[in-house]
């Protein structure tokens, strides 16, 4: 019999995952990992995803399935990996996705090596995705899922080969979360009615940079809003709280909308333009994982997403000589952000995944090829 690990967070997609694990004959194993106290993060004692009712509600499923339990303590890897590189990144002016990081280092990573220690043959989870091998190359091909308004693809994309032959997405199958309520229902689960989680697991009510000045210690100093060329327009609360694209909160009376084009972290400048300048058709991808394919040797068409709730849009990529990938957009796109996962699809298949950098770090962008022609 083939034994399973499933990454349970006490909420009804991974019970279901498990649920659904069991009885295709898995032995199974739930482990509910925890990443931090809610105290350290600020958040009440049951304010957040990490809590005991969580866990309590993850053990309560794992009992009615007959399947151990596990709560695995993952606190210290979670401060580095996932905190840690959030922080970094909004100090080094970009925007981060922690979610990719997550499941990049703790979920694939982590708690992976945790399923080959216990002798699984592999790990299963909640997201809703699908992998499958290719008859043809033998490549472990990730695919969006069926259910297109939950596809979580693109939080994936940093998986590698070996990770996806020993993992399994059960739910990626189901064209709705209708359907997965219904399963949790019928399994007589005490979560199947429990509300999905949102925005960023450890930021009480999307304040990250309240949550970063608390978490470091660190007080974020004002500095100017600035023009393009250079003229004031008044004064920031603090660099950190602003991202690519920004109009809203900016805290300034101006004749027209402008918005946050560019972040100048040495300077302590927030650069304001006009909506045209956050245009723009290429940009430089580091760090990129191929999954569908080995690095291609010549230019691919694609599509590709370069935020998580983005609309897929035409482009070509191109490798560079240094491993890096330039996407170049059929047409331009709207505040391409520094520190966002761009993520390639052909179809439902993904292609790939890798992080975008800022012109300042891609040097055949710093002349302006990033702009609009």
């Amino acid at each position: 019999m083939k034994k399973a690990l499933i990454a349970m967070s006490g909420g009804v997609d991974s019970s279901v995952a498990a649920a659904l694990m069991a009885k295709k004959g898995y032995d199974c194993i739930g482990a509910t990992m925890k990443l931090y106290e809610n105290g350290t993060v600020g958040m009440e004692p049951e304010g957040a995803c990490c809590s005991l009712s969580d866990a309590e509600d993850a053990r309560k499923v794992c009992s009615r399935l007959g399947m151990a339990h596990y709560v695995l303590n993952f606190k210290e890897d979670f401060a580095a990996q996932v905190i840690g590189r959030f922080v970094a990144a909004y100090e080094a002016g970009d925007t981060p996705n922690p979610c990719i990081d997550c499941n990049r280092y703790l979920k694939f990573d982590r708690l992976y090596r945790c399923a080959r220690e216990l002798d699984c043959d592999v790990i299963a989870t909640g997201h809703y995705a699908r992998v499958e091998r290719d008859a043809q190359s033998g490549r472990m091909l990730l695919k969006k899922a069926n259910n297109a308004a939950k596809d979580q693809s693109y939080v994936l994309a940093f998986l590698t080969q070996e990770q996806l032959t020993h993992t399994v997405f059960p739910l990626g199958e189901f064209s709705s979360k209708d359907e997965v309520r219904a399963l949790a229902e019928s399994f007589g689960f005490v979560n199947a009615d429990k509300h999905d989680s949102q925005d960023i697991c450890f930021v009480p009510e999307g304040n990250y940079a309240d949550f970063m000045s608390r978490y470091t210690g660190k007080t974020y100093p004002p500095g100017d809003f600035v023009t393009a060329d250079g003229r004031k327009l008044g004064e920031h609360k603090g660099i950190v709280r602003y991202t690519i694209g920004q109009r809203k909160g900016l805290g300034l009376s101006l004749p027209a909308p402008l918005y946050v084009c560019r972040k100048d972290m040495e300077k302590n400048e927030v650069v304001l333009s006009d909506e045209a300048a956050l245009f723009t058709k290429v940009c430089v991808v580091d760090d990129f994982n191929w999954i569908a394919y080995e690095k291609p040797e010549s230019p691919v068409h694609v599509t590709a997403k370069t935020r998580y709730r983005a609309k897929e849009a035409p482009a070509t990529a191109e490798v560079l000589e240094d491993g890096r990938v330039r996407l170049t957009f059929d047409a331009p796109q709207r505040a391409i952000t520094p520190g966002q996962a761009a993520v390639l699809y052909d179809g439902e298949c993904v292609v790939g995944g890798g992080t975008i950098l800022s012109p300042d770090q891609s040097p055949d962008l710093r002349s302006g090829a990033a702009a609009v022609p």
